[in-house]
């Protein structure tokens, strides 16, 4: 039964984890960066958010890494050899492509904050 357990483990990519990652770190980078952004540092306001990102990528990624090496373990003291499907490399790029998305969307989204900041301070009848 443990072996079966352990084989189930390995296979398929983790959706609870995955779901996380597309959600979680942009709803806290654009709280992180709106101070920031408000009191006009977009620049700064975007670094911080993209931190708080790619630290979510690389602590997720670092979790399926453990993930993987505790069942390959596992596996080895059963007597037998597992390989992850998908490999792991997978796993990894699918957490740092979610990861470099949404930082893509934060800079986009700061410069659509700037830019209706800036309109806002001309005059209506300057504006298109």
């Amino acid at each position: 039964m443990r072996k079966l357990l352990n084989r189930l483990a390995v296979t398929g990519l983790n959706w609870f984890w995955i779901s996380i990652m597309a959600t979680a770190p942009m709803a806290v980078a654009v709280l992180v960066a709106l101070p920031f952004w408000r009191s006009r540092q977009m620049t700064f306001g975007s670094i911080v958010g993209t931190a708080v990102i790619f630290g979510a990528a690389i602590g997720l990624i670092l979790r399926e890494y453990v993930e993987i090496d505790r069942i390959a373990q596992d596996c080895l003291d059963a007597g037998t050899v597992c390989f992850p499907e998908p490999s792991a490399f997978t796993r990894f790029a699918v957490y740092a492509f979610i990861g470099l998305l949404e930082v893509f969307a934060l800079f986009i989204l700061s410069l659509k904050t700037e830019e209706r900041r800036r309109r806002r301070d001309y005059a209506p009848e300057w504006q298109r």
